[in-house]
């Protein structure tokens, strides 16, 4: 293993010191397929399953067919994974029960690598105490053995990689809510990011007039008298949320990649799941870094999976949330446009969740209340998995985000498939 590979792994591995000296000295796996990045193709994992939702291994490469901004787009590499399905559960419970002194022996191959992502800068202290209580059981009942896993935060805390399940249950154990640039719903004038990109990237003149509003209501100034002063606060509330909002997703896709990253390393099957409520990525540096991280992911045959941690979904508002109602009442048709701002909202939050996944050949569990199935599920990779590498020769780098759909010429199946990649402009050479 080359240097740089030993200390990505180490990265990882923590405070794990003898699970990882027993993994750098192994020789490294070579993985079962290799896929080539390179700056003239992008990298297109696809998983199909059946109307039972079993995962289909026996397509080639002419049963697929991919549109790039809907015009047919070159198929120029193709390859196919097949997976050792390993049944963590089932192995958990055929194992003896381990006393809570004991850790599993060292000398069993690691089969898997499972890395649990929580959003602990996005989970509220409810969400994340209950996805506390549910990741402790799949760590008790859903790992096998041989697996290795790791439980880490967008904020920094890591168990490392390690088989002990007691090390990870204390970890879980410690994880907070951390404040770094979450939004504060007490403000005055209370701007989310949402709302801040409608105000000054899109120009919503009705987005601007309800924060207006609802700052001359939490700042007890009449709106007719005071609504020069009322804007200009709004507007000065609106450039600190865009710049604390971009912060924000900058910051967690850097997790997210440098996790990606340092997984690609190891042996195995790996597999990298994100607990979140999920985050707004808004603008194009955003749609780079996901481009980025979903090729990273296919070169280092990383799978990325999520679940929503709030459960079913609702766009009720939150009974603390100062303002808005008052403001609504005070403007017809501005509770309608408050609600549908929340539902959006809560939308395109978990959209990155749901194009990770799915550009990755993860599953995203979300809109049920069923969050230790769901986690258990998602610690089961999907059995077969393609890569198919579509040529980027005819494609104009325009600094824009293209949208891929993938299409199966065989009727009852179903896909999930990255849905797009950004085509960053050439970097000027300076003279």
């Amino acid at each position: 293993m080359s240097g740089a590979g030993r200390g990505q792994l180490a990265g990882l591995c923590g405070l794990s010191l003898i699970l990882c000296a027993e993994l750098t000295a192994q020789e490294p796996q070579k993985p079962p397929f290799q896929v080539q990045v390179k700056v003239n193709v992008v990298p297109v994992p696809v998983v199909v399953r059946d109307a039972k939702g079993r995962a289909v291994g026996d397509l080639k490469k002419e049963d697929f067919r991919v549109f790039d901004q809907d015009k047919p787009a070159v198929i120029s590499g193709f390859a196919m994974e097949k997976r050792a399905q390993v049944s963590g559960a089932q192995e958990a419970r055929e194992a003896a029960p381990p006393t809570p002194s004991s850790r599993p022996q060292a000398s069993t191959p690691p089969e898997r690598f499972i890395v649990f992502l929580f959003d602990d800068l996005h989970l509220d202290f409810s969400d994340l105490q209950q996805m506390k209580v549910v990741a402790t059981s799949v760590v008790a009942d859903s790992l096998a053995a041989s697996d290795v896993a790791a439980v880490v935060s967008t904020s920094g805390v890591s168990s490392g990689l390690t088989r002990d399940h007691a090390k990870l249950e204390g970890t879980l154990a410690k994880l907070v809510p951390r404040q770094l640039y979450r939004h504060d719903e007490h403000a005055c004038p209370n701007v989310d990011y949402y709302q801040a990109d409608q105000i000054k990237n899109k120009r919503n003149f009705e987005a601007f007039e309800l924060a207006v509003r609802d700052a001359s209501i939490c700042l007890h100034m009449d709106f007719g008298r005071w609504r020069s002063v009322l804007e200009a606060k709004t507007n000065s509330a609106a450039d600190f949320a865009l710049e604390m909002g971009d912060r924000d997703a900058q910051a967690t896709l850097a997790v997210i990649r440098g996790y990606v990253g340092k997984m690609g390393s190891l042996p195995g099957q790996r597999t990298l799941i994100l607990v979140s409520p999920g985050f707004l990525t808004m603008t194009p540096p955003s749609q780079t870094d996901i481009s980025g991280i979903l090729d990273l992911a296919a070169h280092s045959d990383v799978t990325i999976s999520a679940l929503n941690a709030r459960g079913l979904f609702t766009d009720e508002p939150h009974a603390e949330a100062p303002g808005s109602d008052s403001a609504a009442m005070l403007a017809p048709g501005l509770d309608r446009l408050e609600a549908r701002a929340r539902q959006e909202t809560m939308m395109l939050q978990e959209d990155i969740m749901a194009e990770l996944a799915d550009g990755t050949g993860g599953s995203f569990f979300h809109n049920s209340n069923d969050l230790k199935g769901g986690l258990e599920s998602l610690t089961a990779a999907p059995e077969f998995l393609y890569v198919l590498q579509v040529s980027l020769g005819d494609v104009k780098p325009d600094g824009r985000y293209h949208r891929l759909k993938v299409k199966i010429d065989r009727e009852g199946l179903h896909l999930q498939a990255r849905r797009g990649y950004f085509a960053p402009k050439p970097q000027k050479t300076e003279k």
